[in-house]
């Protein structure tokens, strides 16, 4: 039950009608229990009046010549007809059901009390409802066997029913000249009571734009603490995000001033008067060289970007991450024999058992191709030294674990840059190879879009050189049984 509908959800609203409907469904609960108790409290002292005019009916019943008869005196019978609002009817029972006095039409009590005991009941007389006492008595005699006399006090039940509706009113109009006030004070003290997020909301509203430091806390209500908690983790997450933005715009903007520099420095070589054609010829190759590795570097962020916004709308789908591994390494075989690198696949072939997962093709890919580029980039070869690199995939169909490996012959990396090679735009020191340090940061974001684990170590550990071996740990998609 809404007591008040609004089109967009309130707070207010809400614990205004969770408050105000049980108390307004409570008000016609409280008039029929307020009914019942004033009809037991205008009953009560009625019932013990016609209790005691029963008893005094009974004793008026004697035993003369050996019968039963009732004599009531002319002063009795006026006090039972001085009623003015109700009507007094009496019956008095012999032997054999013979009348002895009073009126025939009182009704006989269903079940015959032991004598002497007074029983009230609810009746009918003449179509009236009527509140009856009956007694039973025994009579001795002397010559035989006592004789059971019934005697009944029958009274309308009007000056009950004006009692208890002066009681009603008594306690009802109360109730009801309260109800609007407590109305009004449960909406003041609501009101009261939710103020303080209208003040918080006013601090949040009042902050810069710039301004993300965490909200105080102190000075909210207990139950508003873990909101405020909750909304200090988002402002610490998104600080540490523009962070990260603003140190990778840095970042790239550097790495790109870097080829564009070159372009425009072998453009302006290039433009001399006094240059010869090897001169012109090697300041092409030049910017030949700086538009590939900007274009690389575009390449990588709009990859890196790619990643980070995981797989979009799009639903994860079945994935054989053997078939898309030996895909990759085809397409870069052709790199890897421009360098005289022996680039191969070792591994469970396409639809093995263990090899199967959850994930997102295009980015999967993305991951291989990346590991495989690096690995090509940085390990050196020659006609009589050639460079091996090896990618495997390893599924393991009881632990649900599958394995991709990227491994190579080259001069592998320190201990103390395999935790840095990991950063955006971090490159190893002492080598020569183009690159823009996106390529292993990119296979970190795409493993955690897929809830996969990276690790680096020595391929040839104790050998020079040691070579690396780039692991990727992906959780197996679960197949179904064939039936035999």
């Amino acid at each position: 039950m809404r007591l008040f509908q609004r089109g967009q959800r309130s707070l207010f609203g809400e614990i205004l009608d969770w408050m105000l409907t049980p108390l307004l469904l409570l008000v016609p609960v409280s008039i029929g229990v307020t009914w019942l108790v004033a009809q037991g409290i205008a009953n009560r002292p009625f019932d013990r009046a016609l209790e005691f005019n029963a008893r005094t009916l009974a004793r008026m019943v004697v035993i003369h010549n050996g019968q039963a008869q009732f004599q009531l005196p002319e002063s009795a019978g006026q006090i039972l007809r001085a009623d003015g609002t109700d009507r007094v009817y009496y019956q008095v029972l012999g032997a054999d059901k013979k009348l002895l006095g009073g009126d025939a039409q009182v009704p006989m009590p269903e079940e015959e009390e032991a004598p002497g005991e007074v029983a009230l009941r609810d009746d009918k007389l003449r179509g009236e409802a009527v509140r009856v006492a009956s007694i039973w008595i025994e009579l001795p005699r002397d010559d035989g066997p006592a004789i059971k006399v019934l005697v009944q006090l029958a009274e309308t039940r009007e000056k009950q029913q004006l009692l208890a509706a002066e009681i009603i009113k008594g306690v009802l109009l109360p109730q009801f000249a309260i109800l609007p006030l407590a109305v009004l004070l449960i909406w003041l003290a609501l009101a009261r009571g939710i103020n303080p997020l209208a003040e918080l909301e006013d601090r949040i509203r009042k902050r810069r734009p710039d301004d993300l430091s965490p909200l105080d806390d102190s000075a909210v209500p207990v139950e508003v603490a873990p909101l405020v908690a909750s909304v200090n983790g988002l402002l610490m997450r998104l600080k540490d995000s523009l962070a990260t933005q603003k140190r990778f715009l840095a970042d790239a903007a550097h790495q790109l001033k870097t080829p564009l520099a070159g372009l425009r420095m072998q453009a302006d070589l290039a433009q001399r008067e006094n240059a010869n054609a090897d001169e012109l010829k090697q300041s092409l190759k030049q910017i030949g060289r700086s538009s590939m590795r900007a274009t690389h570097t575009v390449n990588q962020l709009l990859a890196l970007a790619r990643a980070e916004g995981g797989g979009g709308a799009l639903a994860p789908q079945g994935c054989d991450l053997a078939r898309l591994t030996i895909e990759v390494v085809r397409e870069a075989v052709p790199r890897a024999m421009d360098k005289r690198i022996d680039l191969g696949y070792d591994g469970h072939q396409p639809g093995a058992p263990g090899v199967q997962l959850e994930g997102f093709p295009t980015l999967l890919k993305e991951l291989i191709r990346n590991l495989v580029d690096n690995a090509i980039a940085y390990t050196p070869s020659s006609a009589d030294k050639p460079g091996v690199i090896t990618a495997r995939v390893l599924g393991d169909p009881f632990g649900h674990v599958v394995v991709l490996q990227v491994e190579d012959s080259g001069p592998g990396i320190s201990e103390a840059d395999k935790e840095l090679v990991f950063e955006p735009f971090y490159r190893v020191l002492g080598n020569d190879a183009d690159g823009s340090g996106l390529g292993l940061p990119i296979v970190c974001e795409i493993a955690r879009q897929h809830n996969a684990t990276v690790s680096l170590e020595d391929a040839h550990p104790g050998k020079k050189p040691p070579g690396s071996r780039f692991s990727v740990r992906f959780e197996a998609r679960e197949t179904k049984k064939r039936p035999a």
